[in-house]
């Protein structure tokens, strides 16, 4: 019974919370997100088959210039991808070591042979898997993921800044403005200036991977070894062009590099090589273009596979080794 001097209250209904479903974006993003492998697939059979019908009336002559290709030329250009793998993996030894990391070198490029490897794949699964490879080695010595994850910044954000600085090379093969790469230019120097102002102002959690960028002399090493890569890369595609009698000049094998960056975002997997090979000097021959395209690919995987087989070696020597001790 309510109290007689209380007022009656009538009873408010209470209405249920509707969640409004996701937009058909977001559920399509979140699709993405957990099925990368079947994305990349999809992509690479996609321009595969793009590719094929756009040589099927040149492939005699795609075939042709694949056999012109001397032995040396491709050793060369696998050695050319092995100094990269080598010249990158060390950057990435200097970063995670500012980040707080006390991994030795062998570990690391042990991790990064792995990584690399799936770079073939995919560059985000690349990077993905090699650090998963390095916090399995070295859990103790190693960085949090997340910073890990951020270590990398340093590295991608130079070479952002140098193919800026370079992308004039671009006005010939794909037409651009004049003034497009005075653009590209003042948002990468944006870029180098926002996260070195990070690497400052916060220097915890996730930040911490920025670190490597505080120091002047550890900056000034990583933009050398990115450098020294970077120019490694412009030598291989300058090299396998004019093995296979494509007259380049260095400037178009920069424009291939920077195509090849770009397209390296896409989940497109192993088709990267001769697709931008085509758009960015499709000019010079579809069907030789296509070929060197082809043997980029080709003498990338097969340095990638030199590196993790030294790593593969040397992590089981490693282990006879630790292991001979214990036994005795």
């Amino acid at each position: 019974m309510p109290h007689p001097d209380l007022p009656l209250v009538a009873p408010v209904a209470i209405e249920p919370i509707v969640v409004p479903p996701r937009a058909p974006v977001a559920r399509f993003r979140a699709w993405l997100g957990r099925h990368p492998v079947a994305v990349t697939v999809a992509g690479s059979v996609i321009v595969a088959a793009a590719l094929v019908i756009g040589l099927w009336g040149k492939r005699e002559d795609f075939a042709s210039a694949l056999g012109d290709a001397s032995l040396w030329v491709l050793g060369v250009a696998t050695l050319l991808q092995v100094i990269w793998l080598v010249a990158r993996s060390e950057a990435w030894h200097v970063c995670v070591g500012a980040a707080g990391g006390d991994v030795d070198r062998r570990r690391l490029y042990r991790a990064s042979a792995v990584g690399y490897l799936g770079n073939l794949f995919n560059s985000h699964f690349g990077m993905g898997v090699r650090i998963a490879a390095l916090r399995r080695s070295a859990p103790i010595d190693s960085p949090k993921v997340s910073v890990l994850v951020a270590a990398e910044m340093p590295i991608i954000v130079i070479e952002v800044a140098l193919a800026a600085i370079c992308s004039f090379t671009l006005i010939g093969p794909l037409g651009i403005a004049w003034y497009v790469p005075l653009i590209f230019l003042a948002v990468a120097t944006a870029i180098v200036a926002g996260f070195t102002r990070l690497a400052h102002v916060r220097q915890q959690g996730f930040w911490a991977g920025l670190s490597v960028m505080r120091g002047l002399r550890s900056r000034n090493i990583i933009v050398g070894l990115v450098v020294f890569a970077v120019s490694a890369q412009v030598a291989r595609n300058w090299l396998v062009l004019q093995g296979l009698g494509v007259d380049v000049s260095v400037f178009d094998s920069v424009a291939l590099l920077i195509g090849a960056a770009v397209f390296g975002l896409l989940p497109v997997g192993p088709t990267t090589g001769v697709a931008t090979a085509v758009l960015i000097l499709g000019s010079n021959g579809v069907a030789v273009t296509a070929a060197a395209g082809a043997l980029l690919t080709a003498t990338g995987a097969a340095g990638a596979l030199c590196f993790a087989g030294w790593a593969l070696v040397d992590r089981i020597a490693r282990s006879r080794g630790e292991g001979a001790p214990a036994a005795a």
